[in-house]
């Protein structure tokens, strides 16, 4: 699939991957802090309702909010370095070119509501919109400023130093008109939208863009619908995962802090899919949700070969990495083995969610953890220390297996033969 590999290899979207990845081990970190204030212990919830408790607990929220009230801010630093890298530029240059764009069409203002008297609008760094919230405008601004910077520089409209100057001063200068008229084209939109009823850019691309896509990857159909992309990509060999989620991440942060943001409050969690959702229900074992498999080749497997797959793929498996399995079995390119690995996650991502949606099972909590967290470890933690999610990937388990046995059993059989027609 040519197309998809040019879309995975694609600047602007590699960009965009990379300068979310950048994010993660803030918001993980925030998320260990967000953990520790709501630990699921009996004693340890009491003494949060003393006074002392409570002060601790205020004092454990404040990296919570740095990390990720800041996750705009960190994405567009990182987008913006890494397509100016692409782009040969000084990435620190086209970093920072960047956040001062972001900044500059960001409203310093926050509205408020004061008990005595009423709605007040007061000066400050409004940290919903360095947040989630401003996420969809970090990206376009960072990527707007890049290309800025790269259009000048490539006109060679640069202050050129002589050679005996210092690298970093050289760079310094060579930002200065680029950066003039990146401050320019940024001053330009903010003066636009503020003249419009809308007040901001933020407020149009939440209409436009953050509403829209957040509704539609947290629907059911959408959850189905980036299931059935990820893993159709495995198949043909191309790395669905990244792919899809390159696409897609942006809108799935923006529903994880959502539910951070509830769980902080003590509200109800308003979304089911979230970026965990899928990293902690979705892929137990990898792609295609294969733990079930990895522990049948090993325990069921008559051929020597799969039995050899199945000890190579189960160890990275717990830690939900399975290329053994994708490439050594193999799943790709396998018309026999491909069915089960594209109805598998299905099932288990329509299950999880209607059981999320109905209460039977709790959703994510907006706490972030790394992908290789082991299964029902992972469950645990994301749920806020709730067994349904426990439960809930042992179902998930339980009904792979029976979706994956007939398959693997045909191709047991098919391996073994060929084993004894070898000797």
């Amino acid at each position: 699939m040519p197309f998809a590999a040019k879309i995975a290899n694609q600047r602007h979207l590699a960009a965009i991957k990379d300068g979310i990845i950048v994010t993660l081990p803030f918001i993980i970190a925030g998320s260990v802090f967000l953990i520790l204030a709501n630990l699921p212990i009996p004693a340890i919830t009491k003494f949060y309702l003393t006074d002392t408790g409570q002060i601790i607990q205020k004092w454990l929220s404040y990296p919570v909010g740095v990390t990720f009230d800041l996750i705009a801010v960190i994405t567009c630093l990182g987008i913006a370095y890494r397509l100016s890298e692409s782009y040969k530029l000084d990435g620190i240059s086209g970093a920072i070119l960047g956040l001062v764009s972001f900044l500059l069409v960001t409203p310093f203002v926050i509205n408020f509501t004061h008990e005595k008297f009423g709605q007040l609008t007061a000066a400050g760094i409004p940290t919903s919109l360095t947040g989630s919230s401003g996420l969809f405008v970090a990206i376009i601004m960072a990527i707007l400023s890049t290309e800025i910077f790269n259009f000048i520089v490539k006109k060679d409209l640069v202050i050129k130093m002589p050679d005996m100057v210092p690298p970093a001063v050289s760079k310094s200068f060579a930002a200065l008109i680029p950066g003039f008229f990146i401050i320019s084209a940024a001053l330009i939109i903010r003066i636009i939208f503020e003249v419009t009823p809308f007040g901001s850019i933020h407020n149009v691309v939440s209409v436009l863009l953050t509403r829209p896509l957040t509704y539609i990857g947290g629907s059911l159909f959408g959850v189905m619908g980036i299931t059935t992309l990820i893993h159709l990509l495995w198949t043909c060999g191309l790395h669905g995962a990244n792919i899809v989620f390159g696409i897609v991440d942006p809108a799935l942060y923006v529903l994880m802090d959502q539910n951070r943001q509830a769980f902080m409050a003590g509200q109800a969690l308003p979304n089911v899919a979230t970026k965990q959702f899928f990293d902690v229900f979705q892929s137990m074992g990898g792609s295609g949700t294969t733990l079930s498999l990895a522990v049948m080749l090993v325990f069921l497997a008559k051929s020597k070969q799969l039995k050899e797959i199945g000890k190579l793929s189960l160890g990275p498996g717990l830690f939900n990495i399975n290329e053994p399995i994708l490439f050594g079995l193999p799943v790709v390119m396998n018309p026999l083995l491909i069915i089960p690995f594209i109805i598998a996650p299905l099932v288990t991502v329509v299950v999880t969610y209607i059981s999320m949606k109905t209460g039977l099972v709790a959703r994510p909590t907006g706490i972030a953890i790394p992908w290789t967290t082991p299964p029902f470890i992972s469950g645990y933690l994301v749920t806020g220390g709730k067994l349904s999610g426990v439960v809930i990937q042992i179902v998930n388990f339980f009904l792979t297996g029976i979706i994956y046995y007939p398959f693997f059993k045909i191709w047991d059989r098919k391996k073994l033969q060929e084993e004894k027609g070898e000797a």
